[in-house]
């Protein structure tokens, strides 16, 4: 519509109706619901698949739909921040993904065409995004879900990070 709010607001707005559409009035849930976007876990083989990247020489990064603050704290908290070359939010940008200026965001940051880049999300309508960008994408699809009917092909499937060296010919 032309209107954008940040992912904190929008996560809150969503939050809001869910609980409204089942009848719970209750602030103090509501905000430790809140509280745990905050506190996120990485998956167990996070870590290790960015430490191959690295150590591989490759620049790592995030880029989400997240804010910055809820991006800092979830880094922060999955103790990946020593493994990422930038975290990037779409609020550098005012528009959310699948918008091609959020993918541009890669390419500008890290000085790289899209194509010479991997990108991975377990979100198959962004990988199929990013593919669709000029990526080479891969889908992590850990729940074995089908593709969504979207332009765009990722390059791979897989199901975890473990995956990942193996596609991107680091083994």
């Amino acid at each position: 519509m032309g209107v954008h709010a940040d992912f904190w607001q929008v996560t809150g707005d969503a939050l809001d109706y869910a609980m409204e559409a089942l009848s719970l009035d209750d602030r103090s849930l509501r905000a430790r619901l809140m509280d745990l976007y905050l506190t996120l876990d990485a998956y167990p083989e996070a870590w290790g698949a960015l430490r191959q990247l690295k150590n591989a020489g490759m620049k790592t990064a995030i880029l989400s739909n997240g804010s910055p603050k809820m991006l800092e704290a979830a880094v922060e908290s999955a103790g990946l921040a020593d493994s990422l070359d930038a975290v990037l939010s779409v609020e550098e940008v005012g528009v959310f993904k699948p918008h091609p200026d959020v993918y541009r965001l890669g390419v500008d940051r890290l000085g790289l065409p899209a194509a010479e880049m991997a990108f991975q999300s377990a979100n198959a309508w962004d990988a199929a995004a990013a593919a669709h960008f000029g990526y080479r994408a891969v889908w992590i699809n850990r729940f074995g879900q089908p593709p969504e009917h979207m332009p765009g092909t990722p390059a791979a499937e897989i199901d975890s990070l473990s995956g990942l060296a193996d596609i991107l010919g680091l083994r």
